[in-house]
């Protein structure tokens, strides 16, 4: 009888204003960083944004509890919103480290790492459109994951180039944390990869 019963796709356009939104908290970080002024003010413009991408995640959560038959497996949904919402996380919490730091210079490579991070967001915005049109969300998937490589040895040189060079211990924890968190960011970008990834394999 399940079968007759028609499946909520509703989810998958939550999905997608989840994904905007996870877009719109990237390039806010990355014009933070390419033109470094205005700081606090732009910290609590991706605060807000978070904000909003925790109500999204819990309409989704309070949508999938209410909802009978789902388009994908109900763990996928509740595994797929909480990844993103990760993402969008640690976004913030790299901003409010600046804000709580009091990070006057941040490093070329936390410039870079945004970038990384904005390009990840924007190959998940194209994956979750894929969603519903049975597309190749795996290609997408693949340069999420080459992303995160990328970003990894970004942070990785960063961190060298600031043991050598900084001279005030205070400073190099407080610029190494925010690097951690950045890269931390593309790391969550990738376990909602890996989500995507299960959701074709398990439903091809």
């Amino acid at each position: 009888m399940a079968r007759f019963i028609p499946k909520d796709n509703s989810f998958f356009r939550m999905f997608s204003a989840m994904s905007d939104n996870l877009i719109a908290g990237a390039q806010t970080l990355v014009n933070l960083f390419s033109n470094y002024e205005n700081v606090e003010q732009r910290i609590e413009e991706i605060h807000r944004i978070e904000r909003e991408g925790d109500e999204l995640t819990h309409a989704i959560l309070t949508k999938l509890n209410q909802t009978f038959i789902t388009p994908i497996d109900r763990e996928d949904i509740h595994q797929l919103a909480s990844k993103l919402d990760d993402v969008l996380d640690f976004i913030n919490a790299a901003g409010a480290r600046i804000v709580m730091y009091r990070i006057t210079a941040p490093p070329s490579a936390a410039g870079e790492l945004a970038k990384i991070i904005l390009m990840q967001c924007q190959e998940l915005q194209k994956a979750v459109s894929l969603m519903q049109k049975n597309g190749d969300i795996l290609a997408h998937c693949v340069e999420i994951n080459r992303l995160e490589n990328e970003a990894d040895l970004v942070s990785q040189h960063a961190i060298a180039r600031l043991f050598e060079g900084e001279r005030d211990p205070i400073n190099l924890i407080k610029i190494k944390e925010l690097l951690e968190f950045l890269e931390r960011a593309t790391d969550k970008a990738e376990d909602v990869a890996n989500v995507l990834e299960a959701v074709v394999l398990k439903n091809t």
